[in-house]
């Protein structure tokens, strides 16, 4: 009996720990998130899962679309204020893939078959605002956490990420929001997708972009959908309406960065 209540309270501690550890504060927009791992075994699945695309990729490294990611990047890196990432940016040459990602550390990648409807600068300011959104919020992290500590506990969870099977890197891909090539992509939840928006919006303004054209480019990304399957950068988004709709409420918030 007596060990059964040492086991059982050590059981909870280690419950306890890991609450306490895995607990953090989302930038911007202030919400509370459980999340087991750590910023460096984030990153450094970022940079494998980056070097991967990379390498299965057929890359465009000069020109203007080339030189509008590094610019516009660049900006947007400087308004997120995460020091401790080390950002890369890449443009992949895929017309028919409407998308782009970034993960953990840092590191961009854009389709080129986004471009025609980002349009401008600011266009691609409002989608690489929101996928840094994603890395800054470590969405792809808590999203790993969510879906396998509870199924393997943490140790499992451990246990899982040191190892470099295709399996599991094909978990890693998904869990961060890695498509096409290198895995089936996994949409981040309606949730995350919204938060990232909110972040998103501030972060373009304080780049110099005005937030007043996310909107607008989140219409022509719906009007390019119209009729056909939606682009995977609109995979398990919120519905039209409610996007516009949060993006609105949220301007006023964003317009005092911008101004």
């Amino acid at each position: 009996m007596r060990y059964a209540k040492v086991f059982r309270t050590g059981l909870w501690l280690i419950v306890v720990s890991l609450i306490v550890i895995g607990c953090a504060t989302v930038p911007i927009t202030g919400r509370k998130q459980f999340n087991l791992i750590s910023d460096k075994q984030a990153d450094a699945l970022g940079v494998e899962a980056y070097q991967k695309v990379e390498s299965e990729s057929r890359l465009i490294t000069s020109g203007p679309d080339y030189d509008r990611v590094l610019r516009v990047g660049k900006r947007i890196a400087t308004a997120a204020n995460e020091s401790a990432f080390k950002w890369e940016f890449c443009l992949i040459d895929d017309p028919k893939m409407v998308n782009a990602f970034c993960l953990p550390g840092g590191k961009v990648a854009v389709y080129s078959g986004i471009l025609p409807i980002t349009k401008d600068d600011t266009g691609l300011a409002v989608v690489l605002a929101h996928e840094t959104a994603h890395a800054v919020a470590r969405h792809g992290a808590e999203r790993m956490t969510d879906q396998l500590a509870l199924q393997l506990g943490g140790a499992g969870l451990q246990q899982l990420l040191q190892q470099k099977s295709p399996a599991t890197q094909q978990v890693v891909m998904a869990a961060f929001g890695v498509g096409t090539t290198v895995g089936v992509m996994l949409p981040f939840s309606r949730s995350l997708e919204s938060e990232a928006d909110h972040i998103g919006l501030v972060f373009m303004a304080k780049a110099g972009y005005d937030p007043r054209q996310a909107p607008e480019f989140w219409r022509r990304m719906i009007a390019a959908s119209s009729g056909a399957s939606p682009p995977a950068f609109l995979s398990d988004h919120p519905s039209d309406e409610s996007r516009i709709q949060d993006l609105e409420e949220w301007m006023p918030e964003a317009l005092k960065y911008y101004h």
